[in-house]
């Protein structure tokens, strides 16, 4: 195992709280009821139109045109200060390095949003490689995202682990022929993952070094 992979939402950072207000911010414009917290959490992980389509019913591609400009038109005003990462992430990555695994990330978020918060924790400098949700033409499940990471990281599929908390996550990672680990730091749970090929569960990313056993690199 040369390198390990990571979702964003839900498994290094919990912008839930920038991710709700951008959410019920863009039904509002749209003149679309408010959803319950809650309810907009369970949607983190997927795309912008399959979120709306999720909240509303409405597979209108106009109006989920619309809805996607006006989360990411608030996006930019709240999403970085809403976001924060999980206390384990800076011991794991620098764990990770000191073992000479490579680290990358593909997230549905904007890069830009990613870079921002790794600066902001100084971290940007641990991760090879982000692809975030504008840097492919289609996102996760399809595994474009995983397959550009790996290209930029130079390892092959089988000398891969991705990380993340959601089914989305645990396609795209088949699909791609790469190991999969759940974080279960999300909306998701053990029997959401029935079917995947799980190699392991972890209840956040700070039990991922111990379950790589990397000591003996017997993953």
């Amino acid at each position: 195992m040369r390198a390990v992979v990571f979702d964003f939402d839900f498994t290094l950072a919990d912008s839930s709280s920038g991710a709700v207000e951008c959410i019920n911010f863009a039904l509002a414009q749209l003149n679309f009821p408010q959803v319950a917290p809650e309810r907009a959490r369970k949607t983190i992980g997927l795309s912008l139109p399959e979120t709306f389509l999720a909240l509303t019913g409405v597979g209108d591609s106009a109006l989920s045109s619309d809805f996607a400009n006006h989360f990411v038109r608030r996006a930019d005003q709240v999403m970085e200060s809403l976001t924060y990462l999980y206390d384990a992430v800076p011991q794991t990555v620098d764990s990770l390095r000191g073992f000479g695994i490579g680290l990358g990330i593909v997230s549905t978020k904007f890069r830009y949003r990613i870079e921002n918060t790794l600066a902001r924790e100084k971290l940007l400098d641990r991760f090879d490689a982000i692809v975030g949700g504008k840097d492919v033409s289609r996102l996760k499940p399809d595994p474009a995202g995983l397959f550009r990471v790996l290209t930029q990281l130079g390892v092959e599929a089988d000398e891969a682990i991705y990380v993340g908390d959601h089914v989305v996550d645990a396609e795209a990672a088949e699909r791609a022929g790469v190991s999969f680990i759940a974080a279960l730091s999300g909306t998701c749970r053990e029997e959401d993952f029935t079917g995947y090929p799980v190699q392991a569960f972890i209840d956040g990313v700070g039990g991922l070094v111990g379950v790589l056993r990397l000591e003996d690199r017997s993953f």
